[in-house]
Parts: C-alpha cells; structure tokens; sequence
C-alpha cells in the first residue's frame, strides 16, 4: 500500500522523525566531543591566566604568542603557586591550594578547580543576592608575588573579558583581554597587545587606598601611557562602547577584591 505523502499527518510526522533524528546526532556529537571542548576550554584559560602574568612566548614588541599547549600544563603548575576562592562579600578565602594539594583534595575528585569557575554564573549569583565566589591565582613575576583574577563584562555585541594581574598594591603587571563578537579593526583590538600593554604600570587605588579602577578614556591627555598614576589608558579609535565595557568590568570586577588586598596589606605591616 502506498503512503499518502501529500496528507498534512504525513508532513507533521515526517517533521518530527527528522527534528528527533537530527537532535539525537547532535546530542551524541556533543557528548562525543564534549572532553575534547572541555580540555580546549582548560587550555585556553591557563595559557591567558600565563599570558596576564608575563608567561608567554612573545618575541617580537606587537605579536601575541601563547605558551603552547604542550607545554601549557607544565608551566602553569610551575609558575602558580596558588589557587584562591574567595568570598566577595568579605574577602574571606574559603579555599586555597597549591598544586599538590589540589591534587589531593576533594575538589579535584569533582574536577573543579578555581581556573575553572565560570565568571559569568557568579555574576548571576551576586545578582540573585547570594554571595560570589571569586578565584585568585599567585605566582611570581620577575621574583615579585603577583596575584592574578578574572574578569567579564559585556562590549558592544556581546561578552568580553579578561585576567588582570597586579602586585600587593594593586598596581597591574600585565592583563589579557579577549571578545566574544566585537567589531574587527575597532573593539576587536581589546586582543591587541599594544592595547593591553598599556595597562601595565596602571594603579588602581589611589594613596589613601581608596579604589579608583581603570578608565579607557577617549580624549586621554596621555596617549603614549607614561603617566600610571591617572587612573586611565587611551581609547581605541572608534571603539567607545567596548572601551567603556573595559572599564566597567575592571572596576566592578577587581574592586572585590579590594578586602583581600586590605587583609594582605594588614598581616604584611
């Protein structure tokens, strides 16, 4: 018996044989590939933790190279000393790790690990009223401690965010930016080093310890940066949206911290 093909029932199962056909290939592609994404993932943000803190394979003055990923793994757990969570609301550390004792604790049975706490749902948490955790990671530049955190925001078109690493004084030694969707030769150039060298020498209190953050300022009286004690680094040509996401997520982010630098800077005195 041949199938009515033209019957409108024939069309709706037809419809949804595909759509359950189609849908089960892409769950499987994702449980698949989902290790794979998730190591890329894990990769990716030690090489831009590394890159924050001077850990890179940089030769010439305007190329970004990161260290590769072969040898990623290894240089992070070298030059990381530590692996914070804080408590946003205090400054309180709930946890702090070294490497070995990460290895040995009961969160790296459950994979979790401070490099991995996703940014973005402890905003959502801080904006539910609960508290957010905020991850911390110390190593060394140049025999200096630094102390390196994450932070995220939103750009013209979507997300941006980044690692900024400062010393005690949160004074910053180094950032790393990157976009989602921003536009190229304009917000995309937040990923350009020259744009993100700027911020080195940048302090973000001021002498009485009072936070100031980092402004990217259009019309900035300091273009070529020499002055670190303004509070501010030039503008990108035609990017004033995403240079204004810059800034609110340095200031809205870092400024959390500020208690733990607070209590550094009482046990140090």
């Amino acid at each position: 018996m041949a199938v009515n093909t033209d019957k409108n029932s024939y069309t709706i199962i037809f419809a949804v044989a595909m759509v359950l056909v189609v849908g089960s290939l892409l769950a499987f592609t994702a449980s698949v590939l989902k290790p794979n994404i998730d190591e890329n993932q894990r990769i990716e943000k030690q090489q831009n933790i590394l890159y924050a803190m001077g850990v890179n394979e940089n030769e010439g003055t305007g190329d970004i190279t990161f260290v590769s990923t072969d040898k990623v793994a290894d240089d992070f757990s070298t030059n990381i000393s530590k692996q914070i969570v804080l408590e946003s609301k205090d400054g309180k550390i709930i946890n702090e790790y070294t490497r070995d004792e990460f290895m040995n604790s009961e969160d790296a049975d459950k994979g979790i690990e401070p490099y991995l706490i996703d940014i973005k749902k402890q905003q959502a948490r801080a904006k539910e009223g609960k508290s957010r955790y905020l991850p911390l990671f110390v190593g060394q530049q140049n025999g200096e401690q630094v102390y390196v955190a994450p932070i995220y925001g939103k750009g013209l078109w979507d997300a941006i965010w980044g690692f900024v690493a400062v010393d005690k004084d949160m004074v910053v030694k180094g950032t790393f930016f990157d976009h989602k969707g921003e536009t190229p030769g304009l917000g995309a150039n937040i990923k350009q080093r020259y744009f993100m060298d700027d911020f080195y020498g940048e302090r973000l209190l001021t002498e009485a310890g009072v936070f100031k953050g980092i402004t990217v300022a259009k019309g900035n009286n300091d273009p070529k940066n020499e002055i670190k004690d303004d509070y501010e680094v030039d503008a990108l040509a035609g990017a004033t949206i995403t240079g204004d996401g810059v800034s609110a997520m340095i200031k809205k982010d870092l400024k959390l911290y500020l208690p733990y630098f607070n209590n550094l800077k009482s046990k140090t005195n």
